[in-house]
């Protein structure tokens, strides 16, 4: 009989090599998971296929199910793990199975995943990801800035465009709020062409518009590129310090 403490041990830790063959295991079944329910939208799938793939989507609920038990079973604070991020997304990918519903969420395994950070230890990308916060908050005063001037320049772009194109095509610019969604993909220079200006005036105006989009998409990205500059040099400079500190 496996002890709560052992068992605690293979489930959450990755310095055993029980522990490690159990997180690799799952990690394995969520691809596979991911992998069968993408094939399963396919169109014309055999019937063979379709059962072959309702067999893998059983077996590897029954497993996440059996783990996300376990889980609950040998946590210290039961109900903190049930409502944390880990404990709702790992029910939220097996809910579905159990209560019919007509939309399908086990697309959410994908962020189960995000447990391989902690099980192979990547320590470099741990301090990566300090350094991009560090960056984010370095840059977080013009990060805010930008974006209410981003906002602003959205909403005199959607205005502009009623004006110009509502008189030549009211079903497509039939007012401001739908022309949000062209303001939207003109300003970050997507252009899906749903929607576009047939006026002189209307293009003239959608020439202005993506020459702002150009500027708007490269300002966020220097001001995180400066920020992570600064963030390593200020990384650099507490090592230093450390390592010159008196033992």
């Amino acid at each position: 009989m496996i002890s709560k403490d052992t068992l605690s041990e293979i489930i959450n830790e990755t310095d055993t090599i029980l522990g490690k063959a159990f997180a690799l295991s799952i990690q394995m079944l969520i691809v596979t998971s991911l992998i069968s329910f993408s094939i399963s939208t396919l169109p014309n799938l055999s019937k063979g296929t379709v059962n072959l793939l309702r067999i893998v989507e059983i077996f590897t609920v029954c497993i996440f199910t059996i783990e996300y038990l376990l889980r609950i079973l040998v946590a210290e604070k039961k109900l903190k793990f049930i409502f944390s991020f880990f404990g709702l997304v790992d029910l939220a990918a097996i809910l579905p199975f159990y209560i019919a519903t007509g939309f399908d969420i086990r697309s959410v395994r994908i962020f189960r995943l995000l447990r391989l950070v902690r099980i192979l230890k990547l320590l470099k990308y741990s301090k990566a990801t300090t350094l991009f916060h560090r960056a984010l908050i370095i840059s977080k005063e013009e990060l805010i800035l930008f974006g209410f001037v981003a906002s602003i320049m959205l909403y005199l772009s959607a205005v502009g465009i009623y004006y110009f194109e509502n008189p030549a095509q009211p079903d497509h610019f039939k007012s401001v709020f739908h022309c949000l969604w062209w303001a939207i993909t003109t300003l970050t220079t997507v252009g899906y062409g749903d929607m576009f200006p047939v006026t002189t005036g209307g293009k003239l105006f959608t020439f202005f518009v993506l020459t702002v989009g150009l500027g708007i998409v490269a300002i966020p990205t220097g001001l995180v590129a400066s920020a992570l500059s600064q963030a390593r040099n200020e990384d650099k400079a507490e090592q230093i310090s450390t390592q010159n500190l008196p033992r």
